[in-house]
Formats: structure tokens, C-alpha cells, sequence
């Protein structure tokens, strides 16, 4: 059985899709651990401060407006 440049090829194809499907596991692999230690270190601070995550990453003003809406504080709501 000889290889023809067909087939080698197709093997070269199929080794690049299989080491870039390595490459994506490893880069979701590392995404996933990084996002879990985001919330724990964002859990973590709340505790310690009483600012909850959306205060810590700058989104407070939003939640407070949403919060007085809520209770009617605001003539308006958005």
C-alpha cells in the first residue's frame, strides 16, 4: 500500500484539526477555571466589604437605580 499525495494530504489535515481541537480544549479549560476564580474572589470580597459584584466591577449605579425603581423611589422607571 503505497500513500499517494492525496492521502497524505487528508492525514495532514486530520492531524492539524486534531492538534487545534487540543489547543481549543486546553484555552476552554483554562477560561473555565479563570471564570471560577472570578466569582470566588468576587464572593470573597463581598463578604469582606458588603459591595456586591456588580458594585466591585463599576455596575452599582445601575443596580441601585433598578433597586429604587423597584421600591418606588423614582417617579420614573427605565
Amino acid at each position: 500500500m503505497t500513500n499517494t499525495p492525496a492521502d497524505n494530504q487528508w492525514l495532514q489535515h486530520r492531524a492539524e484539526e486534531l492538534i487545534h481541537m487540543e489547543q481549543l480544549k486546553r484555552a476552554e479549560l483554562f477560561n473555565g477555571r479563570a471564570a471560577m476564580l472570578g466569582i470566588v474572589i468576587g464572593i470573597v470580597v463581598e463578604g469582606l466589604t458588603g459591595f456586591g459584584i456588580a458594585h466591585q466591577i463599576g455596575l452599582g449605579a445601575l443596580v441601585d437605580g433598578y433597586a429604587a425603581c423597584r421600591t418606588q423611589f423614582l417617579p420614573f422607571c427605565f
